[in-house]
């Protein structure tokens, strides 16, 4: 239905060759407009930052891992407003179309990316996750997304954001397709099949969505899991961490500080000393961020570094973490610019995102259930480092049954 210009998912189309033959042979993809394409400018969702830098010198390495491996790149992807925001809605370059739900945001800040996945228009695309910039628009839009373990893939060529937590992730329509891109970007010999030991219900992340997406991913979970040995227990983040805690704590007093912190010293630095022109949303948002107290970041970095390891220590090999990837369904376009609605979407969104921030673990969200066209995301997450048991262990609860995304 949509190409790659009524999509509206592409800052620029181009045909780059793939430089040798691979495992991705004759696979197409996209690249999010914060990662570097030699000879070609990076906007990082700004025509500003557009206009004031020279085309890149060299590929960034992931793309240069893509080429290698025998896929065709097809241009660039529209991304959020120096990717700093989850809604997909970008002033200058415009929004790209949702199309299960085209009166809908796609998400962001990868909007461009899982729009093109999404559209057909590309094998898969890649983008960058830092508070759910790959997650957010794969649940939206409804298509397979993975943000693999922390610093995994090489960021040489993307863009600085917020390097404790940012990230390079690959969409795609196939699970198959996903696993062979991840496979590649994380340099895996191979994903070798091992069991699902303990499988976790995230109660909180539950508890925080709306109930008609709660009901219907357990729903969905249960038929996932019907011919899966394994335990099913339902936990809480205060049984993980050991201590009281709630979802919001960990986006509110640990990642949001520290994220804010580092956008300050990347952008926000780039910003003060150009004076860019920016988008009316962006300039109340920036000037909220920038009234923020840096000296105020150690007590955020200690609580990240304490949840982290806590979270790792109580993720086992052969674990997995189940939950929804985002809270509700896509918002209407344009309602997000109401700062109350924008509000409860964000600090309920980034409170469940939150959770493999801090943990710095991989996680692969399906596209599950549907209600009234508008798609629903299941996040699978799996302990630190674990990327090639979470690869294989989706798409063996995929296998379990013939899945087709439920629909209320």
């Amino acid at each position: 239905m949509y190409n790659f210009l009524s999509s509206g998912a592409f800052v620029e189309t181009f045909t780059i060759e793939p430089y040798s033959n691979g495992s991705l042979n004759g696979l197409t993809f996209a690249v999010k407009d914060n990662i570097d394409i030699a000879q070609y400018k990076t906007s990082y969702g700004s025509p500003s930052w557009q206009h004031k830098h020279k085309s890149a010198i060299y590929n960034a390495l992931c793309v240069d891992q893509l080429l290698g491996a025998g896929a065709t790149c097809l241009g660039k992807t529209v991304s959020d407003e120096f990717t700093y925001s989850l809604d997909g809605e970008n002033f200058f370059f415009g929004t790209p179309i949702n199309p299960k739900v085209p009166d809908r945001i796609p998400g962001g800040s990868s909007s461009g990316s899982a729009v093109a996945v999404a559209c057909g228009l590309v094998d898969f695309a890649i983008g960058t996750d830092s508070a759910g910039s790959i997650r957010v628009p794969a649940s939206l839009c409804g298509v397979y997304a993975m943000r693999p373990t922390m610093h995994r893939i090489s960021e040489a060529g993307v863009l600085p954001f917020v390097p404790s937590s940012s990230t390079v992730g690959a969409f795609a329509n196939d699970i198959n397709v996903l696993g062979y891109v991840m496979q590649t970007l994380l340099k895996s010999e191979s994903v070798v099949s091992q069991k699902i030991e303990t499988i976790y219900l995230l109660e909180d992340a539950f508890n925080t969505s709306d109930a008609e997406v709660s009901d219907l991913i357990k729903d969905s979970i249960n038929n996932l899991l019907v011919n899966i040995d394994a335990d099913v227990v339902s936990i809480t983040l205060s049984d993980i961490l050991g201590e009281e805690a709630t979802l919001d704590m960990l986006n509110v007093n640990a990642l949001r500080p520290l994220q804010t912190f580092e956008f300050l010293n990347t952008v926000g630095n780039w910003i003060e000393h150009e004076s860019p022109e920016l988008s009316p949303f962006f300039a109340m948002k920036y000037e909220t961020v920038r009234k923020f107290d840096r000296k105020s970041v150690s007590d955020s970095l200690r609580l990240c570094e304490r949840y982290f390891r806590r979270m790792s220590s109580f993720l086992k090999k052969g674990d997995l973490v189940l939950f929804p990837t985002v809270p509700t369904v896509a918002p209407l376009k344009h309602s997000l610019g109401d700062m109350e609605t924008a509000l409860d979407f964000y600090d309920r969104t980034m409170s469940i995102t939150s959770f493999s921030g801090i943990g710095r673990l991989p996680e692969i969200s399906i596209p599950i259930a549907n209600i009234d066209n508008a798609p629903v995301g299941l996040s699978v997450a799996a302990g630190f480092y674990q990327d090639e048991f979470l690869i294989s262990s989706v798409k063996q609860l995929l296998c379990e049954v013939m899945m087709s995304p439920q629909t209320k």
